[in-house]
């Protein structure tokens, strides 16, 4: 588990910009089984997740006319029991920090696993964002 003076500024660049924070198992049942569209974020230390993941999907919430109806992130290697969680969500997909995914009505519509990451700029990850919440949101 990563000490929790490393984590705290990232989990709060989401939050400061309007991310609930899933830190529990029961977080996770709470939001990812609403009705509507809910976006999560499971954060991570990994560089491609500071340099583009997390500046991506801010950009996305901040910049799209759709939004999701709740914004999410649980940190991965810190929330252990809450990713674990958020996972069985996201299956098929396998285990990928960072990652981001829309759901509607709990079931996944779009997902962007890290090798979909690594490697962009976060302008295009926000733009593959937009384009998702364009198609699935209200």
């Amino acid at each position: 588990m990563y000490p929790e003076q490393i984590v705290a500024p990232m989990k709060a660049e989401l939050t400061n910009n309007g991310f609930k924070e899933l830190l529990n198992p029961e977080d996770v049942d709470n939001a990812l089984t609403q009705k509507g569209t809910t976006l999560l974020f499971i954060n991570s230390v990994c560089g491609c997740s500071a340099g583009t993941a997390r500046p991506g999907v801010i950009m996305a919430v901040q910049h799209s006319t759709k939004k999701p109806d709740q914004i999410t992130t649980t940190f991965a290697g810190f929330d252990i029991n809450a990713v674990s969680k958020a996972r069985t969500y996201l299956l098929p997909y396998p285990p990928s920090s960072p990652c981001i995914a829309l759901l509607k009505d709990g079931e996944v519509v779009h997902m962007i696993e890290r090798h979909m990451i690594e490697g962009r700029p976060a302008q295009m990850i926000a733009a593959n964002l937009i384009k998702a919440f364009e198609t699935y949101c209200n």
